[in-house]
């Protein structure tokens, strides 16, 4: 079987997947989020925490409540890697670095699961469960909380009240994120991803060498890890490693776990806001990117034409051969297409315009379709400057989903948007013009170029990939990527939320014959051609200097 067509089946597989489970996880998702019962588990936990489950919030204290549980987070991650030995299951490994400790404690409360550091030889198994797996949860669960807090702006009407993040986070934990990755996570065990508490296995090399191969409960990471659109790895390759992702089937499986939550977001969306068209609208946008990005992606691999690859008859360098150029370019665009950022090839291996696409699906905002949470609330901001722009253009003020867009909610989807441009610009324009920036660079030109702005892109947008010849271990990047990944989440995280609060306090505007209807197709055109004209103008620069030269080279 040609790899064209492996990835073709594979690519048919899952989006069929998808559509299955489309109506009845989003129908799920809406419900867990508006119905007024709490389970006896929640209610054992609010007792516990101290919180009143039925009191809801205005949003600076729905926003303090996702501040103050993420600082408490980094606090605690931070602790547990520097008192790592003395800890059960440490496995004999030390205290972690502090730059180490700062920037992994930051990474996995953002969602970014940005990795400086060889997990196998750095992280104890108690480290890796109760630090970063709980991390994979918990930051999931805060993004689909402020999704949700959103929607609530949308449908809600002459309110300062959001909902209460504390329940919010508490669901989305025990009603959605958990059962599903137990069962995935059986799944994957029975599809031959490995699962044990020993450090590893003595082995006999041919050369007759003794070497230790490294073993971690991986199955239980890997779930969430794709579900919660985290992306760390257990093992330094990633989704790459054969005790990660062993077979075409675990990789179908992952790639089903990313997606499956960003998209039936949308049907839960369309719910909640009583007209299921709008989440279909912003499906059909999201679908639209992933699959121009794919298309480029594949093409540009397929039809690699450097030296190597035209010796090799395919451009196959950095990648698996049991995934091939179809498999490997499908989870690259879907992985990069949401904040999840997990590899199962060498992104920095692929061609100019290949690296390009991921590249781009970042720069985009990653919308298509986003991670979990974070791709909804990010597409309606975009949706928001969208109906601006047009109302600019008619001459009246905008409107969406019956709330008018006046200055306070222009300003607020402003700064959501613009934050992460300002990361990755500014950080990538300070480290080129750092004198030791060149010595971290695996390429020099145009890939070297490249290489930075691909790493403050993936920290600025939580996402946590790179192009591996970055050597990001330096104080530098350890700090200033540090500080992308927390200025990349809370920033816009504060900004919808103040846009959410203001959306909640109006009224309800009835359609006119002059409102631009958002559910048809020439709506669907605006929002997608507002998001490339965004990235184009943001971006086109750089991208210049970087993938389109190198790939014009």
């Amino acid at each position: 079987m040609s790899d064209t067509v492996a990835g073709l089946i594979q690519l048919g597989l899952l989006l069929a997947a998808l559509a299955a489970v489309y109506q009845p996880l989003g129908d799920h998702l809406a419900r867990v989020f508006s119905t007024e019962k709490h389970w006896k588990l929640e209610k054992g936990l609010y007792r516990l925490f101290r919180v009143n489950p039925d009191a809801e919030q205005r949003w600076p204290t729905y926003a303090a409540g996702v501040l103050g549980f993420s600082f408490v987070s980094v606090v605690l991650l931070y602790l547990l890697q520097r008192l790592q030995p003395l800890l059960p299951w440490n496995l004999g490994r030390g205290s972690v670095d502090p730059g180490v400790a700062f920037n992994t404690a930051v990474s996995f409360v953002t969602n970014t699961n940005w990795q400086s550091y060889v997990p196998e030889t750095t992280m104890g198994h108690f480290v890796q469960m109760a630090g970063l797996t709980v991390q994979n949860f918990l930051s999931a669960a805060v993004g689909l909380a402020v999704a949700i807090a959103v929607t609530r702006g949308f449908v809600r009407a002459k309110t300062d009240r959001l909902g209460n993040f504390w329940v919010d986070l508490t669901r989305g934990t025990v009603r959605v994120l958990l059962p599903m990755a137990f069962v995935f996570a059986l799944v994957l065990v029975a599809l031959g991803v490995v699962q044990s508490l020993k450090a590893g296995i003595d082995v006999t090399s041919p050369d007759g060498s003794h070497r230790t191969i490294a073993l971690a409960p991986a199955a239980s990471q890997e779930a969430i890890k794709e579900l919660g659109t985290n992306g760390g790895g257990i093992f330094n390759a990633n989704s790459a490693h054969p005790f990660e992702n062993p077979t075409a089937w675990s990789n179908l499986v992952q790639l089903f776990l990313i997606l499956v939550i960003p998209v039936s977001l949308t049907r839960a969306f369309g719910t909640l806001v009583g007209h299921r068209r709008q989440g279909y609208v912003l499906l059909s946008v999201m679908g639209v990117l992933w699959a121009a990005s794919l298309t480029l992606i594949w093409f540009s691999e397929a039809r690699a034409s450097n030296p190597a690859a035209l010796a090799a008859g395919a451009s196959m360098e950095g990648k698996e051969q049991r995934f091939g150029t179809g498999l490997t370019s499908i989870f690259a665009d879907t992985t990069t297409g949401t904040s999840t950022g997990a590899v199962n090839g060498a992104h920095d291996s692929l061609s100019g315009l290949g690296g390009g696409g991921p590249l781009l699906n970042m720069l985009y905002g990653e919308i298509s379709p986003g991670g979990v949470g974070t791709g909804l609330y990010g597409i309606l901001v975009l949706a928001i400057i969208a109906m601006f722009l047009a109302g600019l253009m008619v001459g009246r003020t905008p409107e969406y989903l019956g709330k008018k867009l006046g200055k306070r909610e222009v300003t607020c989807a402003a700064v959501a948007m613009l934050a992460m441009p300002t990361v990755v610009l500014l950080g990538s324009g300070i480290a080129l013009l750092l004198p030791g920036t060149a010595g971290a660079l695996g390429n020099s030109g145009a890939h070297g170029l490249s290489e930075v702005l691909y790493g403050y892109a993936s920290t600025g947008n939580n996402n946590g990939s790179a192009f591996g010849g970055l050597t990001a271990t330096s104080d530098w990047f350890q700090s200033s990527f540090g500080v992308a990944m927390a200025f990349g989440r809370f920033v816009p995280i504060l900004a919808v939320l103040c846009l959410a609060g203001s959306l909640a306090a109006q009224r309800k505007v009835p359609e006119t014959a002059g409102t631009l209807p958002t559910t048809g197709p020439l709506f669907a055109t605006l929002l997608t051609g507002t998001v490339v004209l965004v990235a184009a103008l943001t971006f086109i620069p750089a991208l210049a200097l970087g993938p389109i030269a190198e790939a014009l080279a």
